[in-house]
């Protein structure tokens, strides 16, 4: 059945969405009902993030499966980010009744992809009518008797490392927004980003003391945590490794620092933790430590040069 979503109708719409969809091992009750029911061991971590056409993705740049598997990324990282083990997902889409039902269907096949990805699975959710696409995902996770990492347990001696990708969809949308489409690695990147999936807990188990994704860009969310914890927060800019796209992007931008990308890049969702010296995980890379001071990010010892607001919606 092709047409528009008025023409497809709500609940058809749904039908699609939800086809093949059942209850399994911690869901108990999934789509079908007023609410799903999920059976967890531990304490329920829960959040939600939303993206708006034009703000957050354009769909002349992002295709509906990316738009799809973007979404629930970025809220799942949330959910990494406090050391708790992604369960169910729930999504609500509004659009205009003239969205095409393949782009509804390229955004569920984006959504069922990355719940899969993430090891969760899609509960539930809402269709409605609006003039501009907007997705809203809430995320339910399990922490499984592990207690929460949150932002405030930095402490100095500490080491600060980070799992993932920096930068990649930065350099992805300093491209887009000129007009171009290569490296096509790093426009990829801002599509869809990596998000480290799993490795929240083992960060978690290993003894993180404070941990956040990064959404908004590194130093802006390490100042998040530097301001919770009351700590400072010195990197070391030898310690990150600059990838190739990212030299080309700086160089065809004016030569610029690529490093830039990666200190104020939101968007890929990496983790980045605190931990004891002796307890970072493998493949968590080391790139600075905490020091007593006043809550701040410096690097190499000195307050960045680069903007470090980070991206901020008003």
């Amino acid at each position: 059945m092709s047409g528009s979503a008025a023409e497809v109708g709500e609940f058809a719409l749904i039908d699609r969405i939800t086809a093949g969809l059942g209850a399994g091992g911690p869901v108990l009750l999934g789509v079908g009902d007023d609410a799903a029911v999920l059976r967890l061991v531990g304490d329920l971590a829960v959040s939600t993030d939303t993206m708006v056409e034009n703000v957050h993705f354009r769909r002349n740049w992002s295709g509906p499966e990316d738009v799809g598997r973007r979404a629930v990324g970025a809220c799942v990282a949330d959910a990494e980010a406090m050391g708790a083990v992604p369960v169910g997902v729930v999504v609500s889409l509004a659009m205009p009744t003239e969205t095409p039902t393949d782009w509804v269907d390229g955004f569920a096949r984006g959504v069922r992809a990355e719940c899969e990805k993430a090891g969760a699975q899609l509960v539930g959710g809402d269709l409605t009518a609006a003039s501009l696409i907007v997705v809203t995902v809430t995320v339910l996770a399990d922490l499984g008797g592990v207690a929460p990492v949150t932002r405030s347990g930095a402490r100095p001696g500490e080491v600060v490392a980070f799992v993932g990708r920096l930068g990649w969809a930065a350099a992805g949308l300093a491209v887009l927004t000129r007009g171009f489409r290569s490296p096509g690695a790093v426009v990829v990147a801002h599509r869809v980003p990596e998000v480290p999936y799993g490795e929240g807990r083992i960060a978690a188990e290993a003894g993180a003391t404070a941990m956040i994704d990064v959404s908004d860009g590194l130093l802006a969310d390490l100042g998040h945590v530097a301001k919770a914890s009351g700590v400072c927060i010195e990197l070391d800019s030898a310690a990150f490794e600059i990838a190739e796209p990212q030299q080309a992007v700086a160089a065809a931008l004016g030569g610029g620092d690529p490093l830039g990308f990666q200190l104020t890049g939101g968007d890929d969702h990496a983790l980045v933790a605190t931990f004891p010296p002796d307890k970072v995980p493998a493949g968590w890379t080391p790139i600075g430590k905490v020091v007593p001071g006043q809550p701040s990010v410096l690097v190499d010892g000195a307050v960045p040069a680069v903007d470090s607001a980070g991206w901020k919606h008003f």
